[in-house]
């Protein structure tokens, strides 16, 4: 019995010596590839003139304070063929009076607004998107989310990703500069964890991606079967992008981030989105249940445990140092990922001085990134068992129960 604990304990000691290597390992790749790419001027890879033509597809619900500025950036691109296709669901959805406006404040752009959608599944962004796809004129398509706003090169930036072997362009989401805790909370998770598995599983090959700006070839789409084949999705993202890797087609991440304005945020808002993207990474990937393992309070613990059996190290004292050391290193991602610089020697100065270069100061204090780091790594075993406990999900204005293998079902009211 003895030595079967000995051999269990000598197991575990290797998983955790493991763990230490993988999870430092995507820290370090990370934080290089923000900095040595992310926001970097793309190498134009054909004229201006030969960029080919793309159909904006942008899902539009309910008005929030920033959605008037954030749609007018996509009116002001600078690109030389493309389309904006405004897709509203509900007929009094206060968000028409909104397009309607910059439709007639940009009459040179190719707008064009849909209203009422079309019920083809459960997933509401899908229906609501259905007839601006089937008018979409152009090869490409864009679908991009009503929070977006972007600079008026993102499109040439993504277009230029686009090469001959690429059938999807996504971007690394990020969050815009807004006022209050919130807003920290999410600049500080965007900058951080997000980004480090993101990135990670995305230069390691893996097909990492989400829907909130996806640049892809409609004819691919079109070899799928369409938007409509992915209705019966709430994760519509993950499965057409599935759906082109499974054709042979690369990936490529644009070196703009997909900027996230929303005016609407709160740290419950937050909270709900998190839960509801881990019961959909649940459902869909079963080995998300081990994904507890790879926060930094769980790791560092997990990693302890080893130090102290192989070293007999205290195991409270290197608790201490690696979550200091973890919380360092995402300071440098957040910063790499806000000012975007490239060049590693700001590396050691970042981790002395903890400062950023490029732009000045971060939009929140040092002592409120570090309470807001604290409290995101404390959420995230609560946040992990929450989406364990409860399979039904609310989006929008629905309700779903979700199904094994990344299907739903919508929970009707009676």
């Amino acid at each position: 019995m003895m030595a079967l604990l000995d051999l269990a304990m000598q197991g575990f000691s290797i998983f955790g010596f493991i763990l230490f290597l993988v999870l430092w390992f995507m820290h370090f790749m990370s934080i290089v590839y923000v900095r040595l790419y992310l926001n970097k001027k793309s190498i134009d890879k054909q004229p201006y003139s030969k960029l080919a033509g793309v159909s904006l597809l942008k899902p539009l619900k309910g008005v929030d304070p920033n959605l008037i500025n954030n749609l007018e950036t996509f009116f002001e691109l600078d690109y030389p063929t493309f389309e904006i296709l405004l897709c509203v669901q509900d007929h009094d959805d206060p968000a028409i009076d909104v397009c309607k406006k910059l439709l007639g404040k940009y009459p040179n752009v190719d707008a064009r607004l849909f209203i009422g959608g079309k019920k083809v599944g459960i997933n509401p962004k899908i229906n609501n998107l259905m007839p601006g796809y089937e008018g979409a004129q152009y090869d490409l398509v864009w679908i991009c989310d009503s929070g977006i706003r972007v600079k008026p090169d993102t499109l040439t930036d993504m277009a230029n990703q686009m090469t001959e072997k690429v059938g999807l362009v996504h971007g690394l989401p990020y969050v815009a500069d807004r006022q209050g805790f919130a807003a920290t909370l999410e600049q500080v998770y965007f900058g951080t964890s997000h980004p480090r598995s993101y990135i990670s599983a995305n230069v390691m090959g893996i097909k990492c991606v989400t829907g909130m700006s996806c640049l892809m070839r409609k004819d691919i789409l079109d070899q799928a079967g369409g938007l409509i084949t992915f209705a019966q999705y709430i994760a519509e993202d993950y499965f057409m992008a599935k759906a082109i890797a499974d054709r042979g087609w690369k990936f490529s991440m644009a070196t703009q981030v997909a900027m996230q304005n929303s005016g609407s945020y709160s740290v419950a808002q937050f909270q709900s989105r998190m839960i509801r993207w881990a019961k959909l990474r649940i459902n869909m990937l079963p080995a998300t249940v081990c994904e507890p393992i790879s926060e930094c309070f769980v790791a560092s613990l997990i990693i302890g445990w080893a130090a102290h059996h192989v070293f007999h190290w205290d195991i409270m004292v290197f608790f201490m140092c690696h979550c200091l050391a973890w919380f360092i290193s995402d300071y440098i991602q957040l910063r790499g990922v806000q000012v975007h610089t490239h060049c590693l020697a700001w590396f050691i100065s970042d981790y002395i001085q903890l400062r950023g270069v490029q732009g000045g100061a971060p939009a929140f204090s040092k002592l409120d990134y570090a309470v807001a780091w604290f409290i995101r790594e404390s959420m995230t075993i609560q946040i992990f068992l929450s989406a364990l406990w409860d399979p039904t999900i609310s989006w929008r204005t629905g309700r779903y129960r979700l199904r094994c293998g990344g299907t739903a079902e919508e929970i009707l009211d009676v």
